[in-house]
């Protein structure tokens, strides 16, 4: 393949990124070589260095660009002053919606996170422009009020917000991260069988959080 020169090649960076995203879920950011990358990504080699230096800068941005379009969508629901029941449902469907348009996201963010947890900071002062404590506290007590409100309303049980946030995490995100072993043994074996699925489960879990809060 013919060299190329940075200046001749506009789409290279994107290009690089969006191969080095498959390549890093395909052989995990350890077993990934920036030969493969660029491969993959039909450029020079020499781009990959150009471009990000090193494939710890590469990992890096190929990291924060997945986590941070999925903490964008759901940072401002939770921080919202809307009822639970609208911070619920517009948890559920935007994280559907957007994990669906890019179902690796759950899997690979999860593994870096294993891996390269002082990334986590900075990725949410990135998205929340603050310190993350600081927005952590305000939406975390922002909830509770809301949920002490509810309890004393008597429309809801009592529950933290730390639980109510993590169970709610936990119940959107489980069928991506374990879709393999639930293609095998709900017979979701292709990507319109599974897109079903996830269309059910947008319309109902929300619901199903809800009737779980109920007293």
């Amino acid at each position: 393949m013919p060299k190329q020169n940075p200046e001749h090649a506009p789409d290279a960076e994107q290009r690089i990124l969006d191969a080095a995203r498959r390549v890093f879920i395909r052989r995990g950011t350890a077993g990934a070589r920036m030969q493969e990358i660029a491969a993959e990504a039909d450029v020079n080699p020499a781009l990959l260095h150009y471009y990000f230096r090193s494939k710890d800068r590469l990992a890096e941005r190929v990291f924060m660009d997945a986590a941070g379009r999925l903490f964008h969508a759901l940072a401002p629901v939770v921080s919202a002053d809307e009822p639970l029941e609208e911070i619920v449902e517009q948890f559920v469907q935007r994280y559907i919606d957007e994990v669906r348009r890019s179902p690796f996201i759950p899997g690979y963010v999860i593994a870096e996170l294993h891996h390269h947890p002082e990334r986590v900071p900075a990725l949410l002062k990135r998205i929340l422009g603050n310190e993350p404590s600081a927005v952590g506290r305000a939406t975390l007590n922002g909830l509770r009020a809301r949920l002490a409100d509810a309890a004393a309303a008597g429309t809801m049980r009592a529950v933290t917000p730390e639980q109510f946030l993590v169970s709610m995490a936990g119940l959107v995100v489980f069928p991506f991260v374990a879709r393999p072993i639930l293609s095998a043994v709900l017979q979701l074996d292709d990507d319109d069988a599974f897109g079903r699925f996830l269309d059910q489960r947008r319309a109902e879990l929300p619901g199903f959080i809800l009737n779980a809060l109920r007293p």
